[in-house]
């Protein structure tokens, strides 16, 4: 039986870890809004800063639609054949829409405190601009669009994981999760 855990969170909740995670001790297929993105900007030669990432999801949505993003997150899904799938970055809620359809699907809340998710976005600096990052940035950052939408949705999650500890009190959490979808699954 297929499990699809979406993952909706603020930047630096822990989102990524977690699906990394579930990748390395369950060999789950990850697929990520972001990558969509990151692929088109890295055909363009630019690089993924949080603001090119912004403009073009925002061009992609207004120019084919609100939903352009999710119908092509909808297809990669659809066509996995993984039992287990992570769909990660989730923000908006034309991004679950149709997710939602599919009994496998489980949105799944990870947070961390504002301070928390500060701190680990300056220590990975996955993004250029995130090791130059300042409070006064991150607390702007928090009120662009693209994070506006995420409470929303996180309402709407079936399950909440809260990442303030270290990897082994996160990892903890994915594993009782996945073990409780299997027996459920399994029922």
């Amino acid at each position: 039986m297929k499990i699809i855990l979406g993952f909706v969170g603020q930047a630096g909740s822990g989102k990524g870890t977690a699906a990394n995670t579930l990748r390395l001790k369950h060999g789950a297929t990850v697929y990520a809004f972001g990558d969509i993105l990151h692929d088109i900007l890295n055909r363009l030669f630019l690089p993924p800063s949080r603001d090119f990432l912004i403009k073009l999801s925002q061009t992609l949505r207004q120019t084919f639609g609100q939903d352009a993003l999710a119908n092509a997150m909808e297809k990669q899904v659809d066509e996995s054949r993984a039992e287990l799938i992570v769909v990660d970055g989730i923000r908006r809620p034309e991004d679950i829409e149709d997710l939602r359809k599919n009994p496998s699907f489980h949105l799944i809340e990870i947070s961390a405190s504002p301070e928390t998710r500060f701190e680990r976005l300056k220590k990975r600096g996955e993004k250029p601009d995130e090791a130059a990052m300042t409070w006064e940035d991150f607390l702007a950052m928090s009120q662009r669009e693209t994070e506006a939408t995420i409470a929303a949705v996180a309402a709407q999650a079936e399950k909440k994981i809260t990442n303030e500890g270290d990897l082994a009190a996160l990892e903890k959490q994915i594993e009782e999760l996945v073990a409780g979808l299997r027996q459920s699954a399994s029922c």
